[in-house]
């Protein structure tokens, strides 16, 4: 911090609330999330009024109020992810990165599981592999394109008969 800048007061219980509304109306969040960004700004900045802090409560309060839904949250994460091609793996550390709990995550299971194909098929289609890719792969590029789908979140065999796909050879439900 330059000299000649003064050190941000410390929080209290209103400049806290105040931050946590400020967080929840300009991101979409999980009460994990909030929690871990209240207590970095109180690391930051310290408390400065009699008794704790309470940043847990208040993002319990948060969704009491209905700002914060993280099944809502979990849902839309999980199809965005699927759009541009990631896989079941992939979303499921995506959540788990944003403090999804596990009810939410197992509550949203069946939707992320029922856009596999169309994920995988989304992410070939984007980084032409398998069916969408320009011409007959050889043995290293079709392992680059196989290591590609299975970080992506993809399933094994899957991936493998994605990329095993002649060019122009679109799939047909029963092929995958």
């Amino acid at each position: 911090m330059p000299a000649d800048r003064r050190p941000p007061k410390p929080l209290d219980p209103k400049t806290l609330e105040n931050l946590a509304l400020r967080y929840v109306e300009r991101f979409a969040t999980t009460e994990g999330k909030l929690v871990d960004y209240l207590n970095r700004k109180l690391r930051e900045r310290g408390w400065a009024s009699d008794g704790a802090a309470d940043p847990r409560g208040l993002a319990a309060r948060m969704v009491a109020l209905g700002y914060i839904d993280d099944r809502a949250y979990a849902e839309a994460k999980a199809a965005s992810l699927a759009r541009r091609g990631m896989g079941a793996r992939r979303v499921a550390q995506a959540l788990h990165a944003a403090r999804v709990g596990a009810e939410d995550h197992e509550a949203i299971a069946p939707q992320v599981a029922e856009a596999t194909r169309d994920a995988a098929l989304a992410f070939a289609r984007r980084r032409r592999i398998g069916p969408y890719g320009d011409g007959e792969a050889d043995r290293a590029m079709r392992e680059k394109q196989f290591a590609a789908m299975m970080r992506a979140g993809h399933p094994m065999d899957l991936s493998r008969r994605i990329v095993s796909a002649a060019p122009g050879d679109l799939p047909d439900d029963e092929d995958f």
